[in-house]
């Protein structure tokens, strides 16, 4: 089991950590919502929770709660550029479809 980062994502985190200092890491998992069921979330981990499985990437701990772990297991987080803007995209194997807003998606155990 495993979330790792892309090269830009990694970097840009390592960003983030140093603008927010007394932060763990990242925290990434899922929560129920949207059409299809499921989101993603992503923020600076502030502690760590019961349960929580750490994967270490060369410096940085992304933290991952038990509950969000098996469907978000073999994520690679990315960091895009587009004309003037970037944005995290979730390289997940698990999804099977994903809503037409792209908010929100369906994994094969919601079947």
């Amino acid at each position: 089991m495993a979330v790792s980062l892309a090269p830009a994502a990694l970097d840009r985190v390592r960003r983030y950590l140093a603008e927010s200092p007394g932060s763990l890491g990242l925290r990434f998992g899922v929560k129920r919502t949207g059409c299809s069921g499921w989101q993603y979330v992503a923020d600076l981990a502030k502690e760590s929770g019961e349960g929580d499985r750490v994967f270490l990437q060369e410096d940085v701990r992304i933290f991952v709660d038990e509950a969000s772990l098996p469907i978000v297991d073999g994520t690679e987080i990315d960091l895009v550029r587009q004309k003037l803007g970037e944005q995290f995209v979730f390289r997940n194997p698990n999804v099977r479809a994903e809503c037409g807003c792209g908010e929100s998606f369906t994994t094969a155990d919601q079947d």
